[in-house]
C-alpha cells in the first residue's frame, strides 16, 4: 500500500463491499473483480483487486491488508481463470438442481419444501448475475485499456465470465416458469377445493332453508300438530334438492 498515495483509492480497496471497477492512472491501475463464491450451494461474496504497476501484477491480500505480488499476465490469467471455473461448475450444479425440481413436477411430486427450495435458489442466482454482470464491466474496460482483447486467452476467459452470467439468466428464467407451472397446479387444486364447497354448499341450502324456517319460535307454523310433520318437512327438503342436484350434475358434465 505504500505506493498508493490516492486515500480514497485506498479505501475502495479497503471496502469489501465495493462494486466491481476498473481505474487507471499514469503510474498504475487497478481492477476490483467482486464474484460470488459458492460453498455448499450458499452464495458468498469475494472482493478480489488486483494492482498493475510497472509491468508486474499485485493481488490485495485482505487478511494483511496488503498487496502480495501475483507474477506476470500470465499468472494473473490463471488465478482468475480458476475461480470463474468454480462459477461456471457450482451454476452447473444449480441448473442439476433445477431440472430435478422440474422433473419431479411434471410427475406430479411436489414437495412441502419446494417455495424454500425456489427462494433459495431464485436469491442465490440474482445475486450471481447482478455480480457478474458489473464484473463484466470492469473486466472489459480492463481488456480494453491494455488491449487484450484480441488475446486468446482473455478472449477466453471473458467467454467463460459471459456463459457464467448466461448460466445465471438461463437458470432464473427456468425457476420462473417452474414457478408459474407450480402456481398453476396450486391454483388447480384450490379450484377443485372451492368447487367441491360450492357443491356442498348448494346441495345443503334448502336443508339449511327448511331447517331455518321450522325453527322460528313464531306461531302458526304449518304441520307443528301434524304427527307426520317432520317426514313431511324431510320430502319437501328433498323435493327442493331436485333441481339443485340437477344444476350440479349438469355443470359437472359440461
Amino acid at each position: 500500500m505504500k505506493f498508493l498515495k490516492n486515500k480514497f483509492l485506498i479505501e475502495d480497496i479497503l471496502n469489501s463491499e465495493h462494486p466491481s471497477d476498473f481505474d487507471y492512472s499514469n503510474e498504475y491501475s487497478l481492477l476490483i473483480l467482486r464474484l460470488p463464491f459458492i460453498k455448499n450451494d450458499n452464495v458468498e461474496i469475494f472482493s478480489y483487486v488486483f494492482l498493475f504497476k510497472n509491468e508486474k501484477i499485485y493481488f490485495f491480500n485482505r487478511k494483511t491488508n496488503d498487496f502480495i505480488e501475483l507474477g506476470g499476465i500470465e499468472n494473473f490469467y490463471d488465478y482468475l481463470d480458476v475461480r470463474v471455473d468454480k462459477i461456471l461448475a457450482k451454476l452447473n450444479s444449480f441448473h442439476m438442481q433445477i431440472a430435478k425440481m422440474e422433473d419431479e413436477m411434471y410427475e406430479g411430486i411436489i414437495e412441502k419444501s419446494f417455495t424454500k427450495k425456489w427462494l433459495k435458489l431464485k436469491k442465490n442466482l440474482v445475486l450471481i448475475e447482478r455480480l457478474i454482470a458489473q464484473a463484466l464491466i470492469a473486466f472489459e474496460r480492463f481488456l480494453k485499456h491494455y488491449k487484450l482483447s484480441e488475446n486468446y486467452a482473455f478472449k477466453d476467459l471473458q467467454e467463460h465470465l459471459n456463459r457464467a452470467f448466461s448460466f445465471s439468466r438461463n437458470a432464473i428464467d427456468k425457476l420462473n416458469y417452474l414457478y408459474e407451472f407450480f402456481k398453476a397446479q396450486q391454483d388447480e387444486k384450490m379450484n377443485k377445493i372451492m368447487f367441491i364447497l360450492t357443491i356442498l354448499s348448494g346441495v345443503f341450502l334448502p336443508l339449511s332453508l327448511i331447517t331455518g324456517f321450522f325453527g322460528m319460535n313464531t306461531g302458526g307454523l304449518p304441520l307443528v300438530n301434524d304427527p307426520y310433520g317432520t317426514y313431511k318437512a324431510v320430502i319437501v327438503a328433498f323435493i327442493l334438492e331436485i333441481p339443485i342436484v340437477i344444476t350440479i350434475w349438469k355443470m359437472m358434465k359440461s
